[in-house]
Formats: structure tokens, C-alpha cells, sequence
């Protein structure tokens, strides 16, 4: 209660409240840079308070930036990031650095089963713990990460985005185990941007904006709408309504020319790929995890090799060897993993949007550090990136701005092809719709966008058309207006899955 923090001239949270239930699954929600990172640093012992009281079971607990005080208390967290070792089996990751040994500092392995089998037993985890995690589906391999958490006396558990990276049919594996869980008197603390999940998993729901409490609901006496102005704020209500309410932005697709073409293209991951992808539309890749959507994203933009078939770009047959070739052909991605792939952390704004554009922003060997300033400023007002100014360093920025910032990257010169790896993972609601803005704009112009997205609602938000991928090509293509719903898109991946399955 009344949790203070200040990261220099910057009020992190100010005064904020949030109260656990034995058992109940409780979401916490707000935009990037609303504090909810920071309470949950608080929580976990990685920062301190500047004020307010922490209580456990009426006990007043201080963590003083130790983790380890934190999860002796009764809290564990498990991150978006997961911190496992995937050569290693299920029941060596749950002990960790805490594993049953002998005098001679052998591990007692029978005992290190029985001790694993016993914790996913109790809390209801259906795993293998002689199973090697990187054989394991994204996940149980999430689920693995639950029951290390577990491990100990745990009283709350806290989950930050656990299903930004997870199919339909992997979310209900994880809702499966969360809802075991509670039912073990275990609080948990559920940090999401999917509105959606927040309905079919919470109790309750809190809300912080700019720091501060806006609200506490019971999911069973609030909607999606009362929870996004909120979240946002007054006069942005119309967010993420309904997918039939926002429509595509391609009209008169038909009268426009294929801008991309891939015929029977194959590789170590691709097994014939046939797509058409015309300038002015924006077309989806679905399909389950490991399917291949990413792939094809990933040979487009020259991250694989072709081994068979061939790519045109505006009818001209080329050779994509690497990255450069694609950019040169006025190709851009923007990838899943924004941290690893999409940007460098340690440098600012101006220089991380350069990047692309160094041919063009060097001359005789010198760089032009006035006009990459100058056009940083313009992409972070177009973007709407809050951010001080173009030197702000980005580790410093919200991961909504952030992906802003990959997004920035590739604003100028107009694009032919934009790729895009799960656009919206780990952004805030009222982020995501100035992201949806971007791409539509981007198809206004003439650009033909392709979006891998595990999130159905996104890719019927944004497609006109979508593409199901199963075993690395192209199963079936269907138009939006044939589709009526979440529900009816993930039963059509499942049966196009369990058909190929049967036929193959």
C-alpha cells in the first residue's frame, strides 16, 4: 500500500495499492510505463520502495533488493524471458542450483526426481520431469518455469505476459495450470495486454496509469470497454472494439499489381511456398507454433537461404542473400524478438534509426549526423515515441515505445514489402492501436505488409486476407469476410492442421 518509487527526475509509481487473495488469479493492468514492471520489481526484491508498506498474511516484509528475501517470503516471478537451461531435463531446471547432493557433491538423481515429481504433482502441472526442456513446445516449457517458481513455500506467483509468445491451443495449457495452481491456495498476480484473457482467467482486475491506481474491478461487473478507458484514459474508447468495426485499410486491392511473389520456395525449414502478396494489402500467416510463419518472413528478408524455387519483387525475379539485399529491394522486417534482433539497446534513438539508412546518410566517409538528427525527430513525432528527444538512450524507454522504434526504423524511403514477426507482443492497448495506425498507413501508401501474429484478434483487425501454414508452406489462403470470429480462425488452423496431419 502507498508504494512510492523515483527513478531520478522520473516518479515511477506514486502511491500505488494492490491486495492478493489466497487463490485468486488477480490482473494487473495498464499501459507501458504505467508502473506495473516497477511494483513487480518491488515485489521480486529487485528494487526498493522509497515509501509504503509490503505485507504478507499481515506480516510487514522489507525485500532491500534481494531477491532472495522475496521468494523466502512467499513470492516468485516468472518473467516473459524465461531463465531455463534447455539442455537440461524438466526436474534439473525446477532445483537449479538447489539440487540434492552427496558428500562428495554428486547429485542424488532418484531423489531429484521424487522431489520434482512431487511439486508438479501438487500443483497439478502435467510435465515429464525426465523430459529435456528444449525438446519441449514453448508451453511446458512455460509450465516449467511455473514450477520452479513453485518450488518452496510459494504464496504468490506472479506471471508477466506469460502467453505474449503462445498459440490458442497453448494459452489453454497454460490457463489449465495457472487455474491448478489457485486451487492450491497459491495468489496470482496476471500481467497481460490481452484484454480477453483477463475475462476468462481473473477474479479481479487493477488498473495503474501514470503510477497511480485508477481502479480495482470484479472481472464479473466490468467489460472490455470500461477496462480499456481506463487503461488509456477518456476519449479512447473506440479502441480494440470489435475486428469487424475496424476493417482493412486496402481498398481497391483488386486493381493493384502483386508486389511480392514466392513460387515454391523451399529451404531447411520451407517445403514449397506459394504466396502472393499485392502492393496495398495486409496479409496474415497463421499457424501453430513451429509451423513456419516465421520462416517465410525470415527468407523473404534473407535471414535463409533459397534452396528451390524463386522470389520476385514487382515482377523482377532476385536473388535475396542477405539482409542488405532485402533492404535494397526496399524489403523490411520487423522482428519478434525486438531486444535480440530489432535494436540496440545501448544506443539512442537517432543512431538505432540510422542503421538501415547509412548508405544513404554517409558521404566521402563522413557521417551526417545533422541530417540523422533531423530525420530521427521527424519518425519520433510521426510514431508518436514519448521519449525526451532522439538521444535518448532506448534501455530507457518502454517496450511500447521501443517497438515504436523498430517500427520508426523503416519509415523512410516508402517501402515495397513490410514484414512483420508478432507486431504487438508485450505493448499496452493504446500503443498497439498507434502500431495498427502505422500499418495501415503503410498499405495507404502502397506497400504490401505480411504479419505473423499468434494473437486471431490482430490478424482479423488488420487482414484482408490470411494464410494458415502448416509444416513450412501454405495450406490454404481464405478472405477475411469469410470468417466470422476468434473462434471460427483457430477451428479453421486446427482442422487445417489435423487434415494435412491425416493426409500426409
Amino acid at each position: 500500500s502507498g508504494i512510492t518509487k523515483s527513478f531520478g527526475g522520473v516518479r515511477a509509481l506514486r502511491g500505488a495499492s494492490f491486495d492478493l487473495l489466497p487463490g485468486e488469479v488477480h490482473a494487473l493492468l495498464g499501459e507501458n510505463g504505467a508502473g506495473k514492471s516497477t511494483l513487480i520489481k518491488i515485489l521480486s526484491g529487485v528494487d526498493s520502495a522509497d515509501a509504503g508498506d509490503i505485507e504478507i498474511s499481515g506480516k510487514r516484509v522489507s525485500f532491500f533488493q534481494s531477491a532472495a528475501e522475496s521468494r523466502n517470503a512467499g513470492i516468485s516471478v516468472v518473467y516473459q524471458d524465461l531463465s531455463l537451461v534447455e539442455s537440461l531435463s524438466v526436474a534439473a531446471n525446477l532445483f537449479l542450483g538447489r539440487e540434492p547432493r552427496r558428500r562428495l557433491g554428486f547429485v542424488k538423481r532418484r531423489q531429484l526426481m521424487a522431489e520434482a515429481t512431487a511439486v508438479l504433482e501438487k500443483y497439478g502441472i502435467a510435465l515429464d520431469p525426465r523430459a529435456t526442456v528444449g525438446d519441449l513446445p514453448f508451453a511446458f516449457r512455460q509450465m516449467t518455469e511455473i514450477g520452479k517458481a513453485l518450488t518452496g513455500d510459494a504464496r504468490v506467483l506472479v506471471l508477466d505476459e506469460p502467453t505474449s509468445a503462445l498459440s490458442a491451443d497453448e494459452a489453454e495449457i497454460l490457463f489449465d495450470a495457472v487455474r491448478a495452481v489457485t486451487e492450491r491456495g497459491v495468489g496470482v498476480i496476471y500481467v497481460t495486454h490481452r484484454l480477453n484473457e483477463v475475462f476468462r482467467l481473473s477474479q479481479r482486475v487493477t488498473v495503474l496509469r501514470d503510477g497511480l491506481n485508477v481502479g480495482t474491478f470484479a472481472t464479473a461487473d466490468t467489460n472490455m470497454r470500461e477496462l480499456v478507458t481506463a487503461i488509456v484514459g477518456a476519449g479512447h474508447e473506440q479502441l480494440h472494439e470489435h475486428p469487424a468495426a475496424a476493417g482493412s485499410a486496402d481498398a481497391g486491392l483488386a486493381r493493384r499489381k502483386p508486389v511480392l511473389t514466392m513460387s515454391n520456395v523451399g529451404n531447411d525449414r520451407l517445403n514449397g511456398v506459394d504466396l502472393t502478396l499485392n502492393g496495398g494489402e495486409i496479409h496474415g500467416l497463421a499457424g501453430l507454433i513451429g509451423s513456419g510463419r516465421t520462416e517465410i518472413l525470415e527468407t523473404i528478408f534473407g535471414l535463409r537461404r533459397i534452396e528451390s524455387g524463386k522470389i520476385t519483387v514487382d515482377g523482377q525475379r532476385h536473388e535475396v542473400r542477405d539482409p542488405a539485399d532485402a533492404i535494397a529491394l526496399g524489403i523490411a522486417l520487423a522482428p519478434e524478438d525486438r531486444h535480440l534482433q530489432g535494436l540496440v539497446l545501448d544506443h539512442s534513438i537517432e543512431r538505432n534509426l540510422a542503421l538501415p539508412r547509412l548508405p544513404q546518410l554517409v558521404r566521402h566517409g563522413w557521417f551526417k549526423r545533422r541530417e540523422s538528427f533531423r530525420l530521427a525527430e521527424v519518425a519520433m513525432q510521426k510514431l508518436a515515441i514519448k521519449a525526451p528527444g532522439p538521444s535518448t538512450i532506448l534501455s530507457n524507454l518502454s517496450g511500447g515505445n521501443q517497438q515504436k522504434v523498430v517500427f520508426a526504423k523503416w519509415t523512410a524511403p516508402r517501402l515495397k514489402v513490410f514484414l512483420l514477426d508478432e507486431p504487438t507482443v508485450g505493448v499496452d492497448v493504446g500503443a498497439r492501436e498507434e502500431i495498427y495506425d502505422v500499418v495501415r498507413g503503410a498499405a495507404r501508401n502502397g506497400t504490401g505488409v505480411l504479419v505473423v501474429s499468434s494473437d486471431l484478434v490482430e490478424l482479423l483487425i488488420l487482414c484482408r486476407r490470411i494464410s494458415i501454414v502448416v509444416d513450412g508452406r501454405i495450406v490454404q489462403t481464405v478472405d477475411r469476410d469469410e470468417i466470422n470470429g476468434e473462434e471460427e480462425l483457430h477451428h479453421l488452423i486446427q482442422t487445417t492442421q489435423a487434415d494435412y496431419e491425416s493426409v500426409s
